[in-house]
């Protein structure tokens, strides 16, 4: 969704109104507010979706967030099925990498657009509340470690029709992580 500047500012007096006379409507203002401080209004429909909008596309880098976050909820929910003798197992099949695998984010220098768009997913929209409360700023580059996991995991993923990764499979994804200039 784009706004005019001219509706931004509308936007946030009627925000403004709201809080000095404590009203309590059915539209969030707080989350207006937010959407419009933070650049997200693609997440506006998202939000409110009674309200027919036009033009609702998602953002690219917001589909692309939302596609990482889903392989990561995969891989930590795969992990946590796995035996601790699996456990221990890949901690020996991807040195490094395979001790606890969590999601660190992305880079809050170079990734902000990614960063923003998964932290206004997680912490605003409340998707994937199994992140919450988590540093997003994996302080370091990540998108392109991302990527390269997500071509592994894609097809393993649709290959178990929903069940969790076995270890094989979180091997394979998690080696991923290596650099392919370290492999």
């Amino acid at each position: 969704m784009q706004l005019s500047d001219g509706e931004k500012l509308i936007l946030m007096m009627l925000c403004d109104l709201y809080d000095k006379n404590e009203i309590e409507g059915e539209i969030d203002h707080i989350f207006v507010r937010d959407a419009i401080f933070e650049n997200q209004t693609w997440a506006l429909p998202w939000k409110f979706s009674g309200i027919p909008f036009k033009n609702t596309e998602t953002p690219h880098i917001v589909k692309k967030v939302l596609d990482i976050l889903d392989m990561w909820r995969v891989i930590e929910y795969s992990y946590s099925e796995l035996t601790e003798e699996e456990k221990k197992q890949l901690e020996v099949n991807v040195e490094f990498f395979g001790k606890n695998p969590i999601f660190k984010g992305f880079d809050g220098n170079n990734e902000t657009e990614y960063l923003a768009a998964a932290d206004f997913v997680i912490n605003k929209l409340d998707r994937f509340e199994e992140f919450k409360l988590r540093d997003l700023n994996s302080h370091m580059p990540s998108l392109a470690t991302y990527e390269r996991m997500m071509r592994v995991f894609n097809p393993l993923f649709h290959e178990n029709f929903g069940e969790p990764l076995t270890l094989e499979q979180l091997t394979l994804v998690l080696r991923e992580k290596i650099h392919p200039s370290r492999r």
